[in-house]
């Protein structure tokens, strides 16, 4: 399905290829700011900069169709569409045949046949996480009346690693001023010249995105199968190249004693919190009050323009590949803003289903 969200309801639709791509947004309350300039602000950061990403040049400008008047949301759907300008669709056709090592080709063919829409990756295109930033920047006004802020950085590209504990406030000053989105000036210098590297040897890497949200009540989430980890963990899979996700110290807590692991509890300015954040936020799937810490981690990019083992479906037979187009050789920075929308997409939805939003 292409709708995700229970009181907050993302629907998105079109292909990397198509006329356009967009959204419907239901739920979201009368009342809500919706400034085109803010949400057009979120959709540049995810643009590609310079040599650094895909060539392909889309203006990405977002239209308002229903659901706002006068910069204030009606209560009714409110629909977004993003115009697809930028298309070559020449080099598509062959991987009918062919499929990608590492894309959806040839599980798409088994699924839906001959009539699938490959060009550009279609449906399964990252070109499909626009509307998703579209509608978060939405999310994330209906969550500033809570005063719920997020923001999140590249905490690691390729074999470069950022390991410094970083603030929020840092993290929100530092991350947007450079291409590669790195909260450490010096570390993003690295994180460059890691792609640029491995562009040249026409490879791709990956990475991790780290994201923070801080000013969360107490009490969001809806244990059991509804957990806020559990909704949060189903969002980010749904991001195109997303392999893996933790909370707080995540798998390194298979490694930790309890007396390790447990973030004992404190009382500070009259307020319960804890005095680590092991748990990243949330207890029994629910927040905690302390800031929401997800790490999420991103594959290197499918389509190189290295020689690949493959198949031929019409011959049965096997054969070699080289993917030519316009693709990213990391999607990491480009992504940091996806995980943001992401996450305040999710957090709207169960603030709205408990209650934290009237």
């Amino acid at each position: 399905m292409n709708t995700i969200g229970t009181m907050l309801r993302l629907t998105i639709f079109g292909s990397s290829h198509g006329p356009g791509i967009g959204c419907v947004l239901d739920g979201v309350p009368a009342g809500i700011d919706v400034d085109r300039d803010d949400i057009q602000r979120e959709l540049e950061l995810r643009k590609p900069s310079g040599a650094l990403g895909t060539p392909r040049a889309e203006e990405d400008r977002v239209e308002i169709l229903a659901g706002v008047v006068d910069g204030k949301s009606t209560g009714a759907p409110v629909v977004l569409f993003i115009a697809n300008k930028d298309t070559d669709s020449s080099r598509y056709e062959k991987f009918r045949a062919m499929p990608r090592p590492g894309h959806a080709d040839l599980t798409a063919l088994r699924k839906y046949g001959e009539t699938v829409d490959l060009r550009g990756g279609g449906q399964f295109s990252g070109r499909m996480t626009a509307p998703l930033v579209a509608a978060g920047a939405i999310a994330k006004e209906m969550l500033r009346g809570l005063n719920v802020q997020i923001a999140a950085y590249t905490q690691r590209l390729g074999s470069v690693v950022d390991d410094q504990e970083r603030t929020f406030k840092e993290v929100r000053r530092q991350a947007r001023e450079n291409p590669v989105r790195s909260a450490d000036p010096t570390l993003a210098l690295d994180m460059i010249h890691e792609i640029m590297e491995a562009k040249h040897e026409g490879d791709s890497v990956g990475g991790v995105v780290r994201c923070l949200v801080v000013g969360l009540p107490m009490g969001v989430g809806e244990p059991f199968f509804d957990s806020l980890e559990g909704e949060v963990a189903k969002m980010m899979f749904s991001i195109p190249g997303v392999k893996g996700i933790e909370f707080g110290a995540g798998f390194k807590a298979a490694s930790m004693r309890g007396s390790e692991h447990n973030d004992s509890f404190q009382v500070v300015d009259g307020e319960v919190s804890t005095i680590t954040n092991n748990a990243g936020g949330v207890l029994g799937g629910l927040s905690n009050g302390m800031p929401l810490d997800i790490k999420v981690a991103f594959k290197p990019t499918a389509s190189i323009a290295r020689e690949q083992r493959t198949v031929d479906l019409d011959r049965m037979e096997d054969t070699t590949i080289k993917v030519e187009g316009r693709h990213d050789p990391c999607i990491v920075p480009r992504a940091v803003v996806v995980v943001e929308a992401a996450t305040a997409l999710v957090l709207a939805d169960l603030c709205l289903r408990g209650d934290f939003i009237a």
